[in-house]
Order: structure tokens, then C-alpha cells, then sequence
């Protein structure tokens, strides 16, 4: 559903004091989402359930950093991470992303809950979005995607090596 909407460039907004929450499987399937979400997103609830949280993916977001949060959370990590989502319509919206994993009472990860607030407009504009932009442009710069998410990754990964610091730890000094 969501490789065929084509993204527009208006960014939409939501408030202050709401908060975005879904919870998915193992697999990254939707299994909960908010009113805000559903809101924000433009989907009905009936649209989102089952299907991938990349529903919403932006394809200006650094695959990488996907990679990141992705590669933290199956470690039973939580994260913190800027993210710039698409909505239904193509229009887009940044969110600050606290991502944990969802345990039983054995301490086994069943599933990703996700809480997203209003990022911080400065330090999106200011460190965000141009980190964000050099790394998609990496991306693209390979013939071919998984060297292109190798080629970013590396650069992410020296990035943070030289701040000695892990990518949630970036986000939470910024």
C-alpha cells in the first residue's frame, strides 16, 4: 500500500501535548496504533492493522537508521531516534521516537511499542535533517541499494565512532 503513494511535501503537524503510539509483532506488523496515529497518518484503523509499520515510511528517511533502530531493539535495547514519516495522502510528519521492546512475564520480546512526541524544530532542522540528507545521498549514490545501505551504515557508524557515543545517545545530547 504504501510503495504507491507518491510523496507530496507538505509537512503536517500534530500537537505538543499528543502523543503517537503503535505497537507491532516481531515481524513489524501492526498490532495497535492510537487515535493520533490514525489521525495524523491519514489511515483507518482497519487499513493499518496486520500490515507493516513501514506503511509509513518516508523514502527520504536514511534506511540506515532504520537499521539502527531495527538492529537496538531485537537486541532488547530501547531507542530514541528522529524519524520522518509519510502519511496516506504523501504529505509527511518528523516525530521523536522512544521505541522499546514488548516483553512477557518470562522477559521474552514479544513485540515494539512505539511513543512518538513532537520533535525538537531547531535540532531537527540543525542537525537532523542535514545528517539525515547526507546519508540518503549516500544511499543513492550506489548502483544498487544494499551497497548503498552499507555505504551509509559505515558512514553512521564512523559518525557516531568519533562522538563515541551510540546513536540514542546522539539523539538524547543534542
Amino acid at each position: 500500500m504504501a510503495l504507491s503513494i507518491t510523496p507530496k511535501g507538505v509537512e503536517q503537524f500534530f500537537g505538543d501535548d499528543e502523543i503517537i503510539v503503535s505497537k507491532t509483532d516481531l515481524k513489524g506488523r501492526i498490532t495497535y496504533c492510537n487515535d493520533v496515529f490514525l489521525r495524523i497518518a491519514g489511515y483507518t484503523e482497519k487499513e493499518c492493522l496486520g500490515q507493516p509499520h513501514n506503511l509509513i515510511r518516508h523514502p527520504d528517511m536514511p534506511r540506515c537508521v532504520f537499521g539502527l533502530l531495527w538492529e537496538t531493539i531485537q537486541d532488547g535495547r530501547e531507542i530514541f531516534a528522529y524519524v520522518m514519516n509519510r502519511c496516506k495522502n504523501g504529505d509527511y510528519y518528523w516525530v521523536n521516537a522512544h521505541v522499546t521492546p514488548s516483553r512477557d512475564r518470562t522477559g521474552a520480546i514479544i513485540g515494539y511499542h512505539s511513543n512518538r512526541r513532537v520533535p525538537d524544530r531547531k535540532i531537527l532542522e540543525e542537525k537532523i535533517m542535514p545528517l539525515y540528507a547526507e546519508l540518503r545521498a549516500e544511499e543513492t549514490r550506489h548502483a544498487n541499494r544494499k551497497s548503498g545501505l552499507q555505504a551509509s551504515s559505515e558512514m553512521v557508524a564512523d559518525y557516531l565512532r568519533q562522538k563515541n557515543l551510540e546513536y540514542d545517545e546522539f539523539v538524547a545530547t543534542l
